[in-house]
């Protein structure tokens, strides 16, 4: 059965090494037939969640903010999957990447949850120069929880500094395999 996926790429390189992990999950996935969604976070004007409650889950753009995520939400309604990629920052996601997350709060707000639930699963895609992943770790399994989202897996590739770096090495093919599967 074919699976709508959003990809959340938090990732400031178009070029680098979380944004071949995300190129080589859509090519495995795309090639099972599922239709993928990529937002590169980077690019896009996203502001920072204001802690207003103001949100309501029923309006196209559920938060009170309008910017860039006005085009994210309907995305992730209507899908089955969601990707949170990033390279790893301070041992936890980038910026970029946790401005969105915070941002989806509108979508608990003011009527139906339209968030948690709903039979959705989640993928984490991460690279990072080291290898020091159990903290961001902690924190996905701890969102994955209070979300009710089905953990589908993880590809975490440290030893990638520079761009392009990952190029040649395994995390690619797990990186593909793991779009294949779902």
């Amino acid at each position: 059965m074919s699976k709508k996926i959003v990809i959340l790429n938090g990732s400031p390189r178009r070029m680098g090494n979380t944004s071949a992990l995300v190129q080589a999950f859509t090519e495995g996935a795309e090639s099972s037939g599922h239709t993928v969604a990529e937002f590169f976070l980077d690019r896009m004007d996203i502001h920072g969640c204001k802690g207003c409650f103001g949100g309501q889950s029923s309006r196209d753009c559920p938060c009170v903010q309008h910017d860039g995520m006005d085009q994210i939400y309907p995305a992730v309604r209507d899908c089955d999957i969601i990707v949170l990629a990033s390279p790893l920052y301070y041992w936890n996601l980038s910026g970029q990447l946790r401005t969105a997350v915070d941002r989806l709060f509108a979508l608990e707000e003011g009527g139906e949850n339209l968030l948690r639930g709903h039979g959705r699963g989640s993928v984490l895609l991460m690279a990072a120069e080291g290898h020091g992943f159990a903290d961001v770790l902690q924190y996905y399994d701890h969102l994955m929880e209070h979300l009710n989202w089905k953990n589908l897996g993880h590809v975490l590739a440290g030893g990638n500094g520079d761009a392009g770096e990952i190029k040649g090495k395994p995390e690619l093919q797990e990186a593909y395999e793991l779009g294949r599967s779902m």
